[in-house]
């Protein structure tokens, strides 16, 4: 039986499964044979309710693109499952674990439009698509006069969107459009302090049963443990901040200095853009415990920085 990776079926999420079947081909030579691997494509509630006008949150959050393949591992349909880790809950189900991330690309977002090369550039009331809430919040903190509207698809969807006027602008994961190899395609890269992204944005992540020790030490061998801890400590951040689809969050830590020490930059935004928190935080991450520990501070100093506007302010609404 061949070894079953299972993936959303969207474009990116075979291409990012095609990433860890490479890594295991190059580390196991027994997994060369064109029979080896198995790619096996699941239909996810998140790619089942994509109209235009629908925000994530409303169809039930985050959960909705890794339910169905987190299911399929229970069950043994599959051997390991592959997210993009921005996609994935703080909370996965009792009897999974992630033992396993790929080099992480590029995290940051990429800028499209036909009317301008910068969000600055854009003509005033210009309507830009985004479905993320971290990017709307951000971009209207720039720009209050814009509209943003929400905007699904992949990416292809969302391009064909844009050359069709629907939009005048949208934003796009950097990784996303390298993996899918359309990097060239890219206009203009947003710096992290124009637009700090989403937590683990451009990380991919393995997923198996914790019990079966032989795949763990398998997916263990091709894991990078710098984007590991680079993931934890900015899903802690999410985790302490209860962070979810309602509440617009960034968060990113750099690679550690020689040292080990690291730098791990967080962001909270009301959803109208009109209030924005940002913190800057320096600590020594050597072992997970450390990153844990590094986004957790984070969280608990930028909490007591919003409670004094109220918790509400900082919700979507609904």
């Amino acid at each position: 039986m061949p070894f079953r990776i299972g993936a959303r079926g969207s474009p990116l999420a075979v291409a990012q499964a095609e990433l860890v079947a490479d890594a295991l081909r190059k580390k196991y030579p027994a997994f060369a044979g064109l029979q080896a691997i198995e790619i096996v494509r699941i239909v996810t509630t998140g790619d089942r309710t994509q109209p235009f006008g629908a925000r994530l949150m409303d169809s039930g959050g985050k959960g909705l693109f890794t339910k169905e393949i987190e299911e399929a591992l229970l069950e043994g349909r599959i051997d390991c499952a592959v997210h993009s880790m921005k996609d994935v809950p703080t909370l996965i189900p009792s009897g999974l674990t992630i033992p396993c991330f790929l080099p992480r690309e590029d995290p940051r977002d990429a800028f499209f439009s036909m009317k301008a090369q910068s969000v600055a550039d854009l003509p005033k009331g210009a309507r830009v698509g985004s479905t993320s809430m971290r990017r709307q919040a951000i971009l209207l903190s720039q720009r209050p006069d814009l509209d943003v509207v929400v905007f699904r698809g992949n990416v292809d969807t969302r391009l064909r969107k844009l050359r069709e006027g629907q939009v005048d602008a949208t934003l796009l994961a950097v990784a996303g459009l390298k993996r899918l190899g359309l990097g060239e395609m890219i206009m203009t890269i947003l710096s992290t302090e124009d637009m700090l992204p989403a937590p683990a944005q451009g990380a991919i992540g393995v997923q198996t049963r914790v019990d079966d020790a032989e795949i763990i030490t398998l997916l263990q061998s091709v894991s990078c443990p710098i984007t590991a801890l680079r993931v934890t400590a900015e899903r802690s951040f999410l985790a302490e901040m209860d962070g979810s689809c309602r509440t617009p969050l960034a968060a990113l830590m750099s690679e550690p200095d020689p040292t080990g020490r690291a730098r791990l930059d967080v962001l909270a935004a009301s959803p109208d853009g009109k209030l924005i928190e940002r913190g800057t935080y320096m600590m020594q991450v050597m072992h997970e415990g450390d990153a844990v520990r590094l986004g957790t501070e984070a969280a608990q100093d930028l909490r007591s920085r919003m409670d004094k506007f109220g918790r509400d302010i900082w919700r979507v609404s609904g």
